[in-house]
């Protein structure tokens, strides 16, 4: 059974050590070469087990636009990587697994796979062009490169004889550059820049300081050729040197270079002296446009060195479950159990830039209250569309003080009411209790588990000052009714966002549908942390810089205290991952809003009730999938048995918590139901489409006499 591990920096020193006994990876693909540019690219590579042996690795990258996976645009070839002992029918396992992986966690559409020429391999390593052929896979693109094989090479034509004669007479020397010369590179490349632009209107794709880097890291296998004429430099050429292949690239001539055949001196020097034990010298493409133009005049000068054709192809391939099962027979896996929630798979499908913004912010030395905060809060009330946003400790923090600088800013007095649903976290009821308010509950619709305005307006009195609506389990209260009427009472609407992070209401998003918004990034949130963290949004500058001070221990500035104020704050780590998580948000809830619409269409047991699937779906994010059932303790215990963690949002409502003993002599039946009802099933973004499907046959199943 293939095991598949997507790849983090924490395996680099394991991956390249197994790419160097490979047979047919390169020092390309080892990560020291491979992440140089990480940042251009969002990896998705990943390692292959057998009975915990690599077998082999796959270096990938993910386009989310075209929802395709590319083997790797950062690279000229770059395929399945396997060893010599890698059979024809483990390698067929190996690439069914990475095509279901990439559907079932990335819902991967598309492949772009680029595999090794066969050059590079120290014997026979095909096996991935048939499994192509067996996945439906079709030849995008074909490329044209010159090569000599060493072993058997073809006599060099006259004319690039007597170029190479005419270097010698002409005094041209060839030098090789010496390690670490970093003024000679920096020269050749200002000269290859030169040329390119000249004549093609391009650059080089590697920079100096990129080359300079890899030269570093490689000194024995990238080494700069030159040719000069006395002490000046004419031509040159970059050569990148694997075991079975030296690859010369960045080829330029300057004018006197050409005049006098510098370039055919120099690769008569590589072909017959400096790389005559390679088994073969690749002199690159000489095709453009996916190979459908042939530059005549650069191959004719190739191929008068002895050079002959070899491709390097691109494959692509449409991922369709039904022909990719038909590789290979699928082997039974035994069922593993699914989580509730699996925290650490979530966290590690955003390495390794996780972790890299993670030690970026250790080593920075700053750790509260910097830029990378200042950068967040920028980030998110852009996302939202408020004008600010005042990072805290957690959501409840962020409710209390909300509460706690409106009432100041309107001189609310202690009784002064704010209306909340009934069926809350007691976080809602505790952040109002905290600011010295009290909270009035409201019974929710049965339908959506929301508080809707009629029986809101029935509650407000002449003590109310708020309305705070819980866009409950992802999903949008209807803010336009509430909001109507919180204006004709003029109450401030704080909406409780804590579970609702990306929903949206028509053209706004749940934190700025109010007045103000309070926000959780608890880990297991749509947006979370690794650690607790909170934030407010809201349009008003005057209740922000307040929000603000308060829970700066009530300090404009250091060691200056205008207000009691309490510590609540995030840390520059939890920004740093907030930061990066936020740019995958909207295609994670857009994941559990497709998980959300199969549950509610093939979820079809009389026994469940399933909630609506609201007209405009952005409107439910769907941070929990909630059901009901009157028989929950024997449904849940049912789903434990085949292995399906669930969770009650929320056992016991809050007037029944013995914390709350001023609410116990409420009779809230609707909400008392809901909590006697409620089950929670998993939904997660990276859940796969095995797994989604057993939890509807496992729920379908379940009857009284399970």
């Amino acid at each position: 059974m293939i095991k598949i591990v997507q790849y983090t920096y924490q395996q680099e020193e394991e991956w390249d050590a197994f790419v160097q006994g490979s047979k047919n990876g390169t020092f390309l693909i080892e990560r020291r070469f491979m992440d140089y540019h990480s940042h251009r690219f969002k990896d998705c590579s990943l390692m292959l087990y057998e009975d915990n042996e690599l077998m082999g690795v796959f270096p990938a990258n993910w386009n989310e636009q075209e929802q395709m996976v590319c083997s790797h645009q950062g690279l000229t070839y770059g395929g399945l990587i396997y060893t010599s002992e890698a059979t024809e029918l483990q390698v067929l396992e190996m690439m069914q697994s990475i095509f279901v992986w990439y559907m079932d966690f990335l819902q991967a559409k598309r492949v772009l796979y680029k595999p090794i020429p066969y050059i590079y391999s120290d014997c026979a390593a095909e096996e991935d062009l048939y499994e192509l052929f067996r996945a439906g896979a079709h030849l995008k693109c074909r490329s044209v490169s010159s090569v000599i094989k060493t072993t058997n090479p073809l006599k060099m034509r006259k004319l690039r004889m007597r170029g190479a004669q005419k270097a010698i007479d002409a005094g041209l020397y060839i030098e090789k550059m010496p390690e670490e010369d970093w003024d000679t590179l920096k020269a050749y490349m200002d000269l290859l820049s030169d040329v390119l632009w000249t004549h093609h209107q391009v650059l080089p794709v590697h920079s100096f300081e990129e080359m300079q880097l890899l030269m570093t890291r490689f000194p024995q296998q990238i080494k700069l050729f030159l040719v000069r004429k006395d002490t000046t430099i004419v031509a040159g050429c970059i050569v990148f040197k694997t075991k079975q292949v030296a690859h010369v690239q960045y080829i330029a001539a300057d004018e006197t270079g050409k005049q006098y055949g510098a370039l055919d001196l120099l690769f008569r020097h590589l072909i017959q002296e400096r790389f005559k034990q390679v088994p073969y010298i690749d002199f690159g493409i000489s095709t453009e446009n996916g190979g459908l133009y042939l530059n005549e005049g650069l191959i004719f000068q190739k191929e008068g060195f002895g050079a002959r054709a070899i491709c390097y192809d691109v494959y692509e391939l449409e991922l369709d479950y039904a022909v990719i099962s038909q590789m290979l027979p699928m082997k039974e896996e035994v069922e593993r159990p699914i989580p509730f929630l699996d925290l650490k798979r979530i966290n590690n499908s955003f390495e390794p830039k996780l972790s890299e913004e993670v030690l970026r912010v250790v080593r920075s030395g700053r750790y509260l209250q910097g830029s990378q905060l200042n950068l967040f809060e920028r980030h998110f009330a852009n996302y939202v569309g408020a004008k600010r946003c005042v990072m805290c400790g957690n959501g409840l923090e962020a409710l209390t003080l909300v509460f706690r600088a409106y009432k100041q800013l309107r001189q609310w007095p202690d009784n002064g009411e704010v209306i909340m649903p009934a069926n809350t976290f007691i976080a809602t009821i505790l952040g109002v209790k905290e600011a010295g308010l009290v909270p009035v509950l409201c019974e929710p619709s049965m339908d959506n588990y929301l508080i809707e305005a009629e029986t809101v307006e029935s509650l407000i009195s002449d003590r109310t000052v708020a309305l705070l609506p819980v866009h409950l389990y992802g999903r949008v209260v209807d803010m336009t009714k509430l909001m109507e009427l919180a204006d004709a009472h003029q109450l401030v609407v704080v909406e409780d966002a804590a579970q609702a992070h990306g929903a949206m209401l028509a053209d706004k998003r749940a934190g700025h549908l109010g007045h103000a918004a309070a926000f959780s990034f608890y880990p297991s949130k749509n947006l979370g942390a690794l650690s607790d963290a909170g934030c407010i949004t809201t349009d008003n500058d005057e209740l922000a810089d307040l929000v603000s001070y308060l829970g700066n221990y009530g300090s404009k500035e250091k060691y200056v205290h205008d207000y009691a104020g309490m510590n609540s704050r995030t840390d520059e780590i939890q920004a740093a991952v907030l930061d990066v998580k936020l740019l995958r948000l909207d295609a994670d809830n857009e994941r559990r809003i497709c998980i959300a619409k199969q549950y509610i269409e093939q979820i079809d047991n009389p026994l469940v009730v399933l909630p609506s699937l609201p007209k405009d779906v952005w409107r439910n994010v769907w941070y929990v999938f909630p059901i009901r059932c009157k028989y929950r303790k024997q449904l849940q215990q049912w789903l434990a048995e085949k292995g399906i963690a669930t969770m009650i949002h929320y056992p016991i409502p809050p007037h029944r918590q013995a914390a709350l003993p001023e609410l116990h002599h409420l009779q809230l039946p609707v909400t008392e139901q809901i909590h006697q009802e409620i089950l929670s099933i998993p939904i997660s973004p990276l859940m796969t489409n095995h797994e989604v499907e057993r939890i509807i046959t496992t729920i379908n199943s379940f009857n009284l006499h399970s």
